[in-house]
């Protein structure tokens, strides 16, 4: 249903924490929403698909500590709704699956607002999928039981029905059950489970942060204990778990619980973020450059308008292919303004880039260095030649003054300019302050000195003691070397995937 105008509420189930397991309604309502109201288990991440003029409320509630409890929750739900805004109550896992939703829901069809429930994926089968623990196998059981470890204080006795769970073999997964952990166990052992019955517990299930710690109904409480495993935690218990050691797949993959702080521009670092991640990376993005319009268009426009006497155009980045057909497409031409002129492009970043625009490159030349046109250009018949080379305004002038050596002309105008943001995230600083980032990746010169002239040289050399340097190439290696840092990881070819592979490769190496 899509909402109405006086009002309506999507109720989401936001996941058990890794955000890519939001659904597609559930994306798809967040940004809908004029408001997000969110949990703690909500992840952070998902904020990012609201539309820009959304009103974010965090609500969230954690054991004794709670923002707001579940009646001013309520209460604020009703309170926007009737003042004819879409909310999106943001929950973690599923709403009606431990997650109060039932509740939410008898208040909102009370007052006569209308709302959707968008399930979501619990935390009983996501976290226990990434743990490499299926719920059900034909082998151990063929049924599941989903129980809450912290019921209402308001009973005076338990509802669970401890003699049916100690008799059965099924799978029992207990919700928000740490603080309760010794009960759960005695009353199980006490009711027929045995002693030996494998049990684990999962700590930020489908997160880079995942813990896994495992035991028996007998000694998985001292072992908690011992380990200091703290909510929110989930608690499963059969023989199933035994299945863990040949099964596991998240917490092997080669970055798992590798933080690495990435540098590139906001609007750039995603596909990068994506790739780490997709190893297992706990990524934190901490933009150290921003990508802008130039100051003045005049000779940019000028090329673009006459297009038509050029015979080649130089695009070396995908920021560059960006900034030309941007302003092609704003003077009101589109890519057959380009004619007989034909394409050199600097790696296949920039050639996909252009491929977008349904342009195939006439030239990929070897490497990823300006050095690598100039040669490229040399094998072919130059002389007399006119160029164009839309250019970022901190670009070295190594193409330009290396294709008029060879006798072309070259136009070179500012596409675009690579700024210092004014600040940096706050939670980046504070993850390298507290030591919890062991990589920092560099993908340009520029994202150096920036990060050093916004942190500070000698601070940002005194956060990033013991903390691996990835560079995307060797002019970004030289200003990490200028700076004073070691360059760690440089890859072969100057790409954002082979830089993800490198980074794989290396902490690989160290764990093994």
């Amino acid at each position: 249903m899509e909402p109405q105008k006086n009002g309506y509420v999507y109720l989401i189930g936001a996941g058990p924490g890794d955000p890519g397991l939001i659904t597609v309604r559930g994306r798809e309502c967040i940004s809908l929403a004029d408001v997000v109201i969110y949990d703690y288990l909500a992840h952070p991440g998902l904020l990012e698909f609201a539309g820009p003029g959304a009103e974010l409320i965090y609500a969230g509630k954690i054991g004794g500590a709670h923002n707001r409890e579940q009646g001013q929750i309520n209460d604020m739900l009703v309170e926007k709704a009737q003042a004819g805004k879409v909310v999106a109550r943001l929950k973690g896992g599923d709403p009606f699956i431990f997650g109060r939703g039932g509740e939410e829901c008898e208040v909102l069809a009370a007052a006569g607002i209308p709302f959707e429930v968008v399930p979501g994926v619990t935390a009983g089968s996501g976290a226990t999928a990434y743990a490499g623990i299926p719920l059900t196998h034909r082998d151990f059981t063929t049924s599941v039981t989903f129980v809450t470890g912290h019921e209402s204080p308001a009973r005076e006795v338990s509802g669970i029905d401890w003699p049916c769970l100690g008799r059965g073999n099924g799978t029992l997964v207990f919700y928000m059950g740490i603080k309760n952990l010794a009960g759960i166990t005695e009353n199980l052992m006490a009711h027929g489970r045995p002693a030996d019955t494998p049990v684990a517990l999962i700590r930020w299930g489908t997160r880079p942060e995942q813990e896994v710690l495992i035991g028996t109904l007998a000694d998985i409480g001292e072992r908690a204990q011992k380990a200091v495993f703290r909510a929110p935690a989930i608690t499963v218990v059969g023989d199933v778990v035994r299945l863990r050691d040949r099964l596991r797949w998240f917490d092997t993959l080669p970055l798992f619980g590798v933080g690495i702080l990435v540098t590139r521009a906001t609007d750039q670092a995603g596909a990068f973020s994506r790739i780490l991640r997709g190893y297992g990376a706990r990524v934190v993005e901490c933009p150290a450059i921003a990508v802008t319009r130039p100051e003045d268009f005049t000779g940019l426009d000028e090329a673009i308008r006459s297009l038509s006497g050029f015979d080649w155009v130089v695009l070396t980045s995908a920021n560059g292919v960006k900034a030309f057909f941007d302003r092609l497409y704003h003077l009101g031409f589109d890519s057959r303004a380009l004619g007989s002129c034909r394409a050199a492009v600097v790696g296949p970043g920039t050639a996909e880039a252009l491929a977008a625009h349904g342009i195939r490159p006439d030239l990929i030349p070897g490497g990823y260095r300006a050095e690598g046109v100039v040669e490229a250009f040399a094998a072919l018949d130059a002389l007399g030649k006119r160029c164009l080379w839309p250019r970022g305004d901190r670009a070295r002038d190594v193409i330009r003054l290396g294709l008029e050596k060879l006798g072309m002309e070259v136009e070179a105008p500012v596409a675009y300019r690579t700024v210092m943001p004014d600040s940096l995230p706050a939670d980046a600083l504070e993850d390298l302050e507290k030591r919890r980032i062991h990589c920092i990746s560099f993908t340009s010169s520029s994202t150096v000195s920036n990060l050093a002239a916004l942190v500070g040289e000698n601070r940002l050399l005194h956060l990033l003691e013991g903390v691996a340097v990835a560079s995307i190439g060797p002019i970004t290696s030289d200003a990490c070397r200028d700076l004073g840092l070691r360059v760690d990881m440089e890859p072969h070819d100057s790409t954002i995937e082979a830089l993800a592979g490198e980074i794989a490769a290396f902490f690989s190496s160290r764990r093994d």
